[in-house]
């Protein structure tokens, strides 16, 4: 069993240890795993990720509320939080899923998560199920672009800017790609010609690279909400 008293979840203690243990076994190491324990906890993470939207934008329409939400609950958004809580290091896995990095792997750390809201919902209910998990998501949300620029990437929202005044698109190059096949980091750059400028971004595909660095350009040249 996963020694539990080493991972602290910010908010909430375990009353019953075991479900913390399921909560984190992948279905490669036992038979029982998280696999239920997700499917609840990802009922009440949109439950709880859309009361407090519907709070946080009191005058967004349902459309904004659901793009909100979606970006929110998304697998690398849950990935991110699972880092920020330090999950991969406590996960149970099957010897092919430790081989193979799956303890680093979005599509689990996520999944995680969810198992782990599950969890806290069946040790202490729901109330305080929401009070503990409800903090996790307070940067994300605070991050949110306005809800005007909502569902528009920076590399959408870049070109938009750059066609609006009359100017030439932006260019992305490859800098360069590091790490192991299963971790890799890309290093991508974006100009501009008008005015001219160019800035670096990081990210674990060549994509997710492009929309860092355009943001950073975004930020220069459009720094207003």
């Amino acid at each position: 069993m996963v020694r539990t008293d080493r991972l602290r979840l910010p908010g909430y203690d375990f009353v019953d240890p075991g479900l913390l243990a399921q909560a984190l076994t992948h279905r490669s190491a036992a038979a029982l795993h998280n696999e239920r324990l997700e499917f609840l906890g990802d009922a009440l993470v949109n439950l709880f990720v859309a009361e407090a939207l519907y709070t946080h934008w009191p005058k967004a329409d349902e459309g904004t509320l659901t793009r909100a939400r979606a970006e929110l609950v998304r697998e690398s958004s849950l990935a991110t939080i699972a880092r920020t809580l330090g999950l991969g290091e406590h996960l149970i896995l099957g010897p092919g899923e430790m081989k193979s990095g799956g303890h680093r792997r979005d599509s689990i750390l996520a999944d995680a998560v969810e198992a782990i809201v599950g969890a806290i919902y069946f040790d202490a209910g729901f109330e305080k199920c929401r009070d503990a998990v409800l903090p996790w998501f307070d940067t994300a949300i605070a991050a949110l672009p306005p809800p005007n620029k909502l569902g528009k990437d920076a590399k959408t929202r870049l070109q938009e800017w750059l066609q609006g005044r009359g100017k030439p698109l932006p260019v992305y190059r490859l800098i360069a790609e590091t790490g192991d096949e299963h971790a890799k980091q890309f290093l991508v750059a974006c100009a501009i010609a008008d005015p001219a400028l160019e800035c670096e971004g990081t990210g674990s595909s060549r994509r997710a690279a492009e929309q860092a660095a355009a943001e950073r350009v975004l930020a220069q040249v459009d720094p207003t909400p």
